[in-house]
Formats: C-alpha cells, sequence, structure tokens
C-alpha cells in the first residue's frame, strides 16, 4: 500500500531542512571552536598581540617573552578543548543512561572517587607519572560508579533521578572526608595534591594531550554509536526491550565510556566540576534531546565552556590566575540549582 502522497511530500520537504540544520550546526559549532582557541591564545593574565600570535605559532618562540607565552597557551589550549569535550560527552552519557537531569561525575561522586584513588597512590604507591594517575583515576571512578549505582538503585523504584543525585552526594562527600584523612598528616603528600585537587589545565603538556585523547576518540565513537539505542531509552525501559535493545550492554558499554572520559581527564587536571553537567543541558534545552546531536554537540559546548573558563579565570587572577575548577564551580553551582528547580529533578 502505497504512502499518502501529502505524506512523500512532507518528507520531501523535511529531508532538505534537516540537512540546512545540521550543516548550520556544524559551521557554528566550528565558529565557536576557532572563537575559543582565539581568546585563549590572546587573552590572559599577560596581553600579546596578532603579531605575537605568528611568531609563537610559526617563528621562534625563544625570541621574546610574548612568543614563548604565546607557545605555553597553545598547549594549554588544546588541553581545555581535548578535557572539555571529554567531560561534556561524559556528562551526556551518565546523563542518559541514569535518565537524570542532573547526573555529572563531579554530582554522582566520580570526581571524588578518582581524586581518593590518586591521593592513595601519591601518599602510599609513590606515584608520579602521568600513566600511573590515569590508571588510578580509572579504578577510583569506575569503582565509585557501580558503587553510586548500587546504593541508589536499592529500595522501590530502582535508581530514581533523586536516588542517585543523593546516594552521589553522600559518597562524595565521605570520600572527600577519606581524601582529606590521608592528605593531611602527610605535607608533602598535601603539597602535590593540593593544586590538583582544585582543578587546573595550567599544567597541560603535549604528553598529557597524547594521554587523554584516545580516552575522547573512544568516548566519541561509543557515543555515536549507542545515540540510537540511548533515544530508545529515553522512552523508558520496556519501549526500548520491545525496540530490540539490550538494556544491560547498553548501560555497561555507555557507562564505562562516560566513566572513562572523567577519569582521564580527572587524572591530569584535577576534579573539575560542573562542565558535564552544564553542557548536555544547554544543548537540550537548544537543540532537543536526539543524542545523536546532543552527544557531538556536548563535547562542542563543554570544549568551548572549559576554555572560556579558563580565560576567565586568567584574567580575573590578574597577575596570578584562578584555577579552572574554581570558575566551573563558581558559574555551575547556580546552573545546577536552576536545573534542580525547574525540572523538580524528573527522569529525562
Amino acid at each position: 500500500m502505497k504512502p499518502p502522497a501529502n505524506s512523500l511530500t512532507t518528507q520531501n520537504i523535511q529531508a532538505p531542512v534537516r540537512a540546512r540544520r545540521a550543516v548550520g550546526l556544524a559551521l557554528a559549532a566550528l565558529a565557536a571552536l576557532a572563537l575559543c582557541v582565539v581568546l585563549s591564545i590572546t587573552l590572559g593574565s599577560r596581553p600579546v598581540s596578532y603579531r605575537d600570535v605568528l611568531q609563537g605559532l610559526f617563528g621562534d618562540a625563544e625570541a621574546s617573552l610574548a612568543s614563548a607565552v604565546v607557545r605555553e597557551r597553545i598547549i594549554r589550549t588544546v588541553f581545555a578543548l581535548t578535557a572539555g569535550a571529554a567531560l561534556g560527552i561524559s556528562g551526556a552519557l551518565m546523563q542518559a543512561v541514569t535518565r537524570n537531569p542532573v547526573a555529572d561525575p563531579s554530582v554522582l561522586g566520580v570526581n571524588t572517587g578518582a581524586a581518593l584513588f590518586v591521593v592513595i597512590g601519591i601518599a602510599f604507591l609513590g606515584i608520579s607519572t602521568a600513566r600511573e594517575y590515569i590508571v588510578l583515576a580509572l579504578i577510583g571512578s569506575g569503582l565509585t560508579a557501580v558503587f553510586v549505582y548500587g546504593i541508589g538503585s536499592i529500595g522501590r523504584g530502582g535508581a530514581t533521578p533523586i536516588k542517585l543525585a543523593l546516594a552521589g552526594s553522600a559518597t562524595g562527600a565521605a570520600l572527600s572526608s577519606l581524601v582529606s584523612a590521608v592528605m593531611l598528616p602527610r605535607g608533602q603528600v598535601m603539597d602535590t595534591f593540593r593544586f590538583w585537587q582544585v582543578g587546573s589545565v595550567g599544567g597541560a603538556t603535549w604528553d598529557g594531550v597524547a594521554l587523554v585523547s584516545p580516552f575522547l576518540v573512544v568516548g566519541i565513537i561509543a557515543g555515536i554509536l549507542s545515540a540510537p539505542a540511548l533515544n530508545a531509552l529515553a522512552l523508558g525501559d520496556d519501549v526500548a526491550t520491545s525496540l530490540g535493545v539490550n538494556i544491560g550492554v547498553l548501560r555497561i558499554t555507555s557507562a564505562a565510556a562516560g566513566v572513562a572520559l572523567c577519569g582521564a581527564v580527572t587524572a591530569l587536571a584535577g576534579p573539575i566540576g560542573f562542565v558535564g553537567l552544564v553542557a548536555p543541558h544547554l544543548v537540550r534545552q537548544a537543540l532537543g534531546a536526539d543524542h545523536r546531536i546532543l552527544i557531538p554537540m556536548s563535547a562542542v559546548v563543554g570544549a568551548c565552556a572549559l576554555t572560556l573558563s579558563d580565560v576567565l579565570g586568567r584574567m580575573l587572577g590578574r597577575p596570578g590566575e584562578l584555577e579552572v575548577g574554581v570558575v566551573t564551580a563558581f558559574v555551575g553551582a547556580p546552573v545546577l540549582i536552576f536545573i534542580a528547580v525547574k525540572s523538580k529533578v524528573r527522569a529525562l
């Protein structure tokens, strides 16, 4: 039986509209990223000219102090973009898996779990390399995620949004106390840990970018491949199952990708909060809940948000700087309150 002619006409009209919208979104995303790169390189505690930028990019970076500053800012900018994109995808995946609009690595205590294992490694195992930080952070974040989801699933109704948020907050508070208990009696550990604990991209290196990049690539691939199934999951477990989605496998793989992204960034930059919460929420409000768009655009918004927060911290803290974790917390906390009040912590 042929579909009605008006149905075919509507589909023919909508297809070019969707294509133009996708192209427009891609161009806007590229423009936003380019603007963030320019601002991050040119603005900060020490202003530089465009001539210094060109010399730092293509000339002798040691020719002047300004060009050397540009070279350092390039590494910092690339790392901020990479870390922000990873946190944005991590937040989008966690919110999709838990169907919780306030799910975020910091809200669910995953950042704190990574921090605890890192400080234990510093205090008792003498770790010092980025690879060792990443391994322990991944173990800590993974165990914390499993623990929080298990606690939130106890009782009637299973893992509801409010139960997960409460379980994450309680777990994060308990783990923070353990971090302090390990760190305070050991002055050397405190000196090593205190700057990392705030959350910063100031110590970025090309080796760090190279270590985080594979996790970002895997997270993007996992998010894109799982996007149709996550759309089905948003309709409810029963509907997703009837559509052929293996809910158990989907939740495990998506959650593992989100935790890996969060753990890798936390290991190198410290526990940076609220980026994974704000980025998916802004995209969802502007573009809807289609995960085929939500996940890649959360990466773009997360990258821009973290980079701009770093620029703002450098400018507000002149002649020094405010760590980016302080800026994201200052901006993200009101957003969390707004989301909680507006949505009344309903499931997605």
